[in-house]
């Protein structure tokens, strides 16, 4: 399956690490109604992981004002996230579901798995509140992703005008 922007974005239902929880799941279609980042990220207990998760976390007040839920995914299991967040001092009070993929499914769905190595690139997606794919980037394993970014993105989506390049929020559109 290949994924397009302007093109609903892949349902999937999976496992989730919800509120220090791995008895959840979690659905794209729960969130019908509202934008949602889904960020894909290769491995628990790394060492570029956690800078993003840590950031984007921190972000979660701001992405919620925009009527944001977000939505992490990993392949690895909610038992290693739950140990990873019970270990790591900044990934304590994660105030985002975390997904484990380990079918792969998500990550195939959103054709960000390395297949060969059983890990999915950070792939960050935002999704429209009808469920509707509107921005997709991916980095590569070693590049961390900016999340001022991602909310100026989120921002400028919902402008529902042109917004030119280096636009940010509280500027004109075109």
């Amino acid at each position: 399956m290949s994924v397009k922007v302007g093109c609903p974005a892949p349902d999937f239902t999976c496992d989730a690490l919800v509120d220090g929880k791995v008895d959840g799941k979690v659905s794209l279609s729960d969130y019908k109604g509202k934008w949602v980042l889904l960020y894909f990220y290769p491995l628990d207990f790394t060492f570029v992981c956690p800078t993003e998760i840590v950031a984007i976390n921190e972000a979660v007040p701001k992405l919620a004002e925009l009527n944001c839920q977000v939505l992490a995914a990993s392949t690895d299991s909610v038992y290693s996230h739950l140990a990873w967040t019970e270990s790591h001092p900044g990934l304590k009070n994660m105030a985002h579901p975390m997904l484990g993929d380990t079918t792969h499914a998500v990550s195939k769905a959103y054709d960000v798995l390395l297949e060969d190595k059983g890990i999915a690139l950070r792939g960050s997606f935002l999704i429209d509140p009808d469920g509707v794919l509107q921005w997709v980037n991916v980095n590569a394993l070693n590049a961390g992703r900016n999340v001022d970014e991602i909310i100026r993105v989120l921002s400028a989506l919902q402008t529902g005008g042109l917004t030119p390049c280096g636009w940010t929020p509280g500027q004109a559109t075109l």
